[in-house]
């Protein structure tokens, strides 16, 4: 079965999506199960993992209620206030859904640069392992650095890498952002999505070929069974159709064994999100996943 990794579900307004630039601006709208229902249909795609747009806690419970109508999104990657003091009891019901599956803080919009290093936010990441949640990194590729201490203080718990960690696609540039995602890989505990890509290089001008260096090094650096496709739907629509970003996934994996390629369209995030056989949240033991 195909499972896409990472989309997004919203009711547009410009105040709270303010990251929606006039390069984007084919994407101001609203974005829904039915809209998505469609493009799955068509590109054969069996299940979804919806990830946050907002940081606010009204967006996480809206996601985990489209998940539980929506028998498509297998699992759903919140916001919670990881620094704050009352994360643990913030959690606890929304841990209780099993469509929950990980949780995301916009570490790339911080302006402080050692956000990631603050006790209280390292708190609540060591929060999410007891109750079997992974934490998606959302970083450019400057703060790989950063993204690694990170992940070195917390070894047992579950990381995805948002985005293949933004390279300078446009412009072509592969170092070091290559050598950094290779120290990344070592650790294994993290994994890492081939999604975003084609707006992180020019929307209107991208080829598969400027596309080929950035997928060849994060297979390499993750291998395939740490590696897993993501549309980033509809984002990606500034750029591409949902099929056309299939596709592109489909032949930039064409050199893997077939037992890779399916660890990449939907083994890999069955096993880094906890999601069962079907494509489905399953139950979580608080374990190490």
């Amino acid at each position: 079965m195909i499972v896409d990794s990472h989309q997004h579900f919203w009711r547009y307004d410009a105040r709270e999506l303010d990251w929606i630039d006039d390069d984007l601006a084919a994407i101001r709208r609203d974005f829904l199960p039915a809209d998505l229902a469609r493009e799955l249909a068509q590109a054969g795609v069996d299940a979804v993992v919806s990830v946050q747009a907002r940081q606010t806690l009204a967006e996480t419970r809206w996601l985990l209620e489209l998940a539980g109508s929506n028998d498509f999104v297998a699992g759903v990657v919140g916001w919670v206030p990881l620094a704050s003091p009352k994360v643990a009891e913030t959690l606890a019901p929304l841990a209780g859904n099993p469509r929950l599956c990980g949780v995301r803080h916009v570490l790339q919009g911080e302006a402080d640069p050692d956000f990631a290093a603050r006790r209280d936010f390292n708190e609540g990441i060591a929060a999410l392992r007891g109750l079997g949640l992974a934490y998606d990194i959302l970083i450019y590729e400057r703060q790989l650095p950063v993204a690694t201490a990170l992940v070195d203080r917390h070894p047992d718990q579950v990381f995805v890498v948002d985005h293949v960690a933004k390279p300078r696609i446009r412009d072509g540039v592969v170092s070091p952002w290559r050598e950094r995602m290779r120290e990344l890989g070592r650790r294994p505990n993290v994994f890492c999505k081939l999604s975003g890509m084609v707006t992180e290089a020019d929307p209107r001008a991208w080829t598969r070929a400027s596309l080929e260096p950035y997928a060849e090094a994060a297979l390499e650096a993750f291998s395939p069974s740490r590696v897993m496709f993501g549309s980033d739907w509809p984002v990606c629509l500034a750029a591409c159709g949902y099929s056309q970003w299939l596709a592109t996934v489909l032949e930039l994996c064409r050199g893997l064994s077939a037992a890779e390629r399916e660890s990449v369209l939907g083994g890999t995030a069955r096993r880094a999100y906890g999601l069962d056989a079907r494509g489905k949240a399953s139950g979580r033991t608080g374990g190490k996943r």
